[in-house]
C-alpha cells in the first residue's frame, strides 16, 4: 500500500483518480476546499500553508506520489483566483512537501495542466513574466486590460506558467535528483462539473463548437487510468513530460508546431546544459550494464 495525496479529490477528474487509487488498496489523502481528509482553500498563502501541514502530518512525512488536480476554470472576475489557485496551488504545496516526496522510493507527481496552453492565443508575455516571479497581482492587472477575454486568457496562462515551471523543476537535483518523477497532464474537454456548468451557461455553443476530431469528450475515468500509469514505475523514465490527452484538438490547430528543432537562438543554452550535466550528476548510471556481459547469439534487430 503507498500513500498519495490527491487536489480537488472531492469532484471531477481528481475524484476519480482518488476512488481508483483507493480502489487499489492505496491510501488516499484528498485535498479540497469541503468534504475532504484537508480542506484548505488554495487561492491563499494560508491556505496552502495549512495544506501542506496537515498533509504532512497525514502521511507521516513520507509520501509515494501527488496528483494536483484541484483548479478552477475561465470564471470572469476572478482572474487573480485563478492564477492563485491554478500556479500557486500547485508550486506552493509542491515546494512544502518534496522532503516527504524525497523521503519515498521513486516518488510519482503529476500535475494537472491542459491542452488551453497550446490552444489559447493571444496570452501576455508580460503576464507570464510576473507569473513566472510568482506574482499573481501584477499578472491579473495585465490581464484586465483585456477584460473581455481576461478570464480565458488567466486559465491558458495559469496553466502555461504551472507547466513551465513543472518541466525546470522537474530535472533539477532537488526533485529528478531526489528520485522524485514529476509529469504533466494536459486534458481536453471532459465531462467534469466544470464542462456542464460551461454548456449550460453562456459559453455554452463556443463550447460545443470547439474543434476535437475525436468527435467525443473524455471522461475522468479515463482521465484517471492516464494518472494511473504515471503513477507506477512504467513513469520511471518520464521526467518533465507533458502528456496531452484532448481528442487530437492540439494536433489539429497545430500540427506542425510540435515536434520542433531546436531553434538558433537555444543552441548557446543547449551547450551549457549538457556541459553541466556531467558534473551536476544529471547522466545516466550505466555500471549495472558494464558489470553485465552483452549477450551473444542474438539476431533480433535492434531500435535506435
Amino acid at each position: 500500500m503507498k500513500t498519495y495525496l490527491v487536489t480537488g479529490s472531492a469532484s471531477g477528474m481528481g475524484a476519480a483518480v482518488a476512488q481508483r487509487l483507493s480502489g487499489d488498496g492505496h491510501r488516499v489523502i484528498g485535498l479540497d476546499l469541503r468534504d475532504a481528509q484537508v480542506c484548505a482553500d488554495l487561492s491563499t498563502w494560508e491556505g496552502r500553508s495549512r495544506a501542506v501541514r496537515e498533509v504532512l502530518t497525514a502521511c507521516g512525512g513520507v509520501l509515494d506520489g501527488a496528483v494536483l488536480a484541484a483548479g478552477m476554470g475561465p470564471t470572469a472576475g476572478r482572474e487573480r483566483t485563478i492564477l492563485e489557485v491554478n500556479l500557486l496551488g500547485v508550486t506552493g504545496l509542491l515546494d512544502g512537501l518534496r522532503p516527504a516526496l524525497a523521503a519515498a522510493d521513486k516518488a510519482k507527481v503529476v500535475v494537472f495542466g491542459s491542452n488551453s496552453t497550446t490552444a489559447t492565443p493571444l496570452v501576455p508575455r508580460a503576464a507570464l513574466r510576473r507569473l513566472a516571479d510568482g506574482d499573481t497581482t501584477g499578472a491579473a492587472r495585465v490581464l484586465l486590460r483585456r477584460k473581455p477575454i481576461a478570464a480565458t486568457l488567466a486559465y491558458a496562462g495559469s496553466k502555461l506558467a504551472v507547466s513551465r515551471w513543472c518541466r525546470e523543476h522537474a530535472v533539477a537535483a532537488e526533485w529528478a535528483g531526489d528520485g522524485i518523477r514529476m509529469n504533466i497532464l494536459a486534458p481536453g474537454p471532459v465531462l467534469t462539473p466544470l464542462l456542464r456548468a460551461q454548456l449550460a451557461g453562456g459559453t455554452g455553443k463556443q463550447v460545443r463548437s470547439f474543434p476535437v476530431p475525436a468527435r467525443e469528450y473524455g471522461t475522468p475515468e479515463q482521465i484517471a487510468t492516464w494518472v494511473l500509469v504515471m503513477l507506477s514505475p512504467a513513469a520511471d523514465f518520464m521526467v518533465g513530460s507533458v502528456i496531452t490527452v484532448d481528442g487530437g484538438t492540439e494536433a489539429l490547430l497545430r500540427p506542425r508546431a510540435w515536434p520542433a528543432p531546436l531553434p538558433p537562438a537555444g543552441v548557446p543554452r543547449m551547450l551549457w546544459s549538457m556541459a553541466r550535466a556531467a558534473k551536476r550528476g544529471q547522466v545516466a548510471d550505466y555500471s549495472a550494464v558494464d558489470s553485465v556481459p552483452e549477450p551473444t547469439g542474438s539476431t533480433a534487430a535492434e531500435g535506435p
